[in-house]
């Protein structure tokens, strides 16, 4: 019962006039865990270790797809050396209090990093600026405004779930147009249902829970499964290697319940949960792997 009322109290509150960091106070609507600097930081340093960064990001153009909450990647990766990085998001949700970023330039010490000086009474904007970050939260079409060619490391944290599957395969098509050759990146990917963590996303038609509806209304209406996802990285242009799958020892939700085309899916794909991936661009003429 609980998802049902956690779909019924979205759909009422996502018509309310009330601004999304009023509903992040409340613990609804939250975009992750991003502005919590430990936090951050270890899925910064994770995503670089999959990606084989873990000493230096030297000369490196990073990009975040899906920061959320805060823009602390810009600070972290800067620490590391990387020349530029781009933050593209959805919609505008990044808080503008600094506070996490002194927090996170003191952690950053702590482990023995020399984390660049930023404003301490300035803007959001100037702090990015002295970063040589930008901050591109226009969704998709902000790809757009990325050189072909100019990223080496792009990272998302459970973000390629939430990207509309109609929007899907232009999305990848731009990552890896704007991937240099060389260049890599490690997303982290979860298939939970995000209502409590099954599959009931999966009981209702594409008509109905892919509507602009339910978008609109803050679910993850994409619902693309393991396999396909990975098959559209590799149309995309990308060789993948899968790093690590988490899956369910066993459906977490009837498959009697679930509608088609999901209900005749095998087991062995209904029951990833998550995995994480890195995909690599691959030369023209080349075969994906």
């Amino acid at each position: 019962m609980f998802w049902q009322l956690k779909i019924l109290a979205k759909i009422v509150l996502s018509r309310l006039p009330i601004r999304y960091g009023s509903f992040k106070r409340l613990g609804i609507f939250r975009s992750g865990r991003m502005d919590e600097p430990a936090y951050a930081w270890s899925v910064f340093r994770r995503h670089c270790a999959h990606a084989g960064l873990t000493e230096s990001l030297a000369g490196a153009t990073v990009l975040e797809f899906g920061p959320g909450d805060s823009l602390l990647t810009a600070l972290f990766a800067r620490a590391l050396g990387a020349r530029r990085t781009y933050l593209v998001d959805a919609a505008d949700l990044a808080g503008r209090d600094l506070g996490p970023f002194r927090a996170a330039q003191d952690l950053l010490r702590a482990e023995g990093y020399a984390p660049p000086e930023i404003p301490q009474d300035g803007s959001m904007e100037q702090v990015l600026s002295a970063l040589e970050a930008v901050y591109l939260p226009e969704g998709a079409k902000a790809l757009a405004r990325i050189p072909t060619a100019s990223v080496d490391f792009v990272f998302s944290q459970a973000v390629l779930e939430h990207v509309r599957a109609a929007e899907f395969d232009h999305v990848l098509r731009e990552l890896r147009r704007i991937m240099c050759d060389g260049a890599i990146a490690s997303h982290r990917v979860d298939l939970r249902d995000h209502l409590a963590g099954a599959l009931n996303n999966l009981r209702f038609s594409a008509s109905v829970w892919e509507s602009d509806f339910m978008a609109r209304s803050g679910f993850c209406t994409n619902r693309i499964r393991f396999s396909d996802m990975l098959e559209r990285m590799k149309a995309a242009g990308f060789a993948v290697e899968v790093i690590g799958v988490d899956r369910w020892a066993r459906l977490p939700t009837p498959r009697g319940r679930l509608k088609a085309p999901f209900r005749d899916l095998p087991d062995s794909e209904l029951c990833v949960s998550g995995f994480d991936v890195l995909m690599r661009p691959v030369r023209a003429g080349a075969a994906a792997a």
